[in-house]
């Protein structure tokens, strides 16, 4: 990726009250980057649409005061701090008319380089390790979630999400995992819900099974709990639980990217409702209390991030093969959600989407008497599986779709069973009888139904 003419970052607490970036309070010593934003439509990316469609300007806080990180730029947002804490990357744009692009800020001289080159938007960049990071593309009016590189030159990106819906990325997760929210079983839903991946787009899952309302703007805490934001107020994933617990905050609108301060407090945006802007909020620890961090001043203040060295997540080799297709197995249909009869599923069918977004049909194989079944599926593409029975009639069908990475092996518990589900302790049926899968890949065309750049 070509480097760019450095340009110089010079602001001055003045600019800071003139643009309406806030007030804040005197000698507070935690350095602080936000955003600032005219308007802030936080879902707007699972329509494809821009979260701030007047703009946002970067600001950061310490003990000397606030000042604009990016002055020369019509646009910036979506701040991600490097693990040393010396660069920033974040989403911006030269010209108001410019899509948004990922570009790098060193924080020492506030030289400036841009990583990605495209002609749509490319938002949300979160480091993954020292040299990659991974962000949304907008390609085609849909936002996928790519992962790039900050050392090499022209290397392409390597798509992570294969879904129907759009994706944003949310956060890193200790284990190496990307945090991401997309529409409701990664489809073209209203609701958004909460998924992980693996660093080479395999293994995608939803972190919960408790599947209802929205959830959005989810960070891990130090405990390793997740907390995201809700329709109603901000809930939390804890791990001896498999559902979501609400957190007691007082009644406001909560934009989530709650940030964790070194003293266990916590730092959000809030709102009394969505008619006022959002300042940025204190809790402290084991308290329902919010006291003003920042005041809006006319402003948005939302994605705030500690400027503070952190830990580098754990970093995974890829245990995928050269192949274009995947396995899939199944070790038993009726673990689910949903009471199956014991004997009702005979078979499972294949579907893959179409360029216009219907199911296609590619095939189907015979469930075993205990539920389990073997398929190759094609790879880097939607699917989506109806269990039949005898008759052929629908006995379950998924509402959306997933994935499987070419070269991906994967075995399932169940369907819809739960991360949390684990499998009995033997050999299923279908591999006593083949360890050959149903070959599901022979119908499919060979271009890719998600569309390429």
């Amino acid at each position: 990726m070509p480097f760019r003419t450095f340009l110089p970052v010079v602001a001055t607490l003045a600019c800071l009250v003139a643009l309406g970036a806030g007030s804040l309070p005197a000698n507070n010593s935690i350095s602080l980057v936000y955003t600032a934003a005219p308007d802030y439509d936080l879902l707007a990316w699972m329509r494809g649409a821009d979260r701030f469609p007047r703009g946002a300007d970067l600001y950061l806080r310490d003990a000397q005061g606030a000042r604009r990180l990016a002055p020369d730029f019509a646009a910036s947002a979506d701040a991600s701090v490097s693990f040393d804490a010396s660069y920033i990357l974040f989403a911006g744009k030269k010209k108001a008319k410019d899509p948004w692009q990922v570009w790098e800020l060193a924080l020492q001289d506030g030289s400036l380089r841009r990583i990605t080159h495209t002609a749509f938007d490319c938002v949300r960049p979160l480091f993954v390790s020292p040299d990659q990071f991974v962000y949304a593309a907008n390609v085609h009016g849909r936002y996928l979630i790519e992962l790039g590189g900050l050392a090499s030159a022209g290397d392409s990106p390597l798509q992570l999400t294969y879904g129907a819906g759009n994706s944003l990325p949310a956060d890193i997760l200790r284990d190496g995992r990307v945090l991401f929210e997309s529409g409701f079983s990664l489809n073209d839903s209203a609701i958004s819900e909460i998924y992980t991946v693996y660093t080479d787009g395999s293994g995608v899952e939803s972190y919960r099974c408790d599947h209802g309302g929205s959830r959005y703007s989810a960070r891990q805490l130090a405990s390793g709990d997740l907390l995201f934001a809700t329709p109603t107020g901000l809930a939390r994933f804890t791990s001896a639980l498999s559902h979501q617990v609400p957190v007691q905050l007082p009644a406001k609108e909560y934009a989530g990217d709650v940030t964790e301060l070194p003293d266990g407090s916590w730092l959000l945006s809030a709102r009394t409702n969505h008619k006022g802007k959002y300042a940025l909020m204190k809790r402290q620890p084991d308290s329902n209390a919010l006291q003003t961090e920042i005041d809006p001043a006319g402003a948005n203040l939302v994605q705030p991030v500690l400027l503070a060295p952190r830990t580098v997540p754990n970093q995974h080799p890829s245990g995928l093969h050269g192949w274009s297709y995947a396995n899939l197995l199944c070790l038993n249909a009726y673990t689910s959600k949903q009471t199956m009869r014991a004997g009702s599923i005979a078979s499972v069918r294949l579907y893959s989407r179409s360029t216009s977004g219907s199911p296609e049909l590619l095939g189907s194989a015979s469930v075993e008497k205990d539920g389990s079944f073997y398929l190759r599926v094609p790879g880097d593409q939607p699917l989506q599986i109806e269990l039949a029975d005898k008759s052929g009639r629908t006995v379950r069908r998924e509402s959306g779709w997933f994935w499987m990475r070419g070269g991906e092996q994967r075995v399932c518990t169940g369907c819809h069973a739960g991360p949390e589900t684990a499998p009995e302790n033997a050999v299923p049926t279908v591999l006593q009888k083949s360890i050959i899968p149903a070959d599901m890949t022979r119908f499919i065309k060979q271009e890719s139904a998600q569309g390429g750049r």
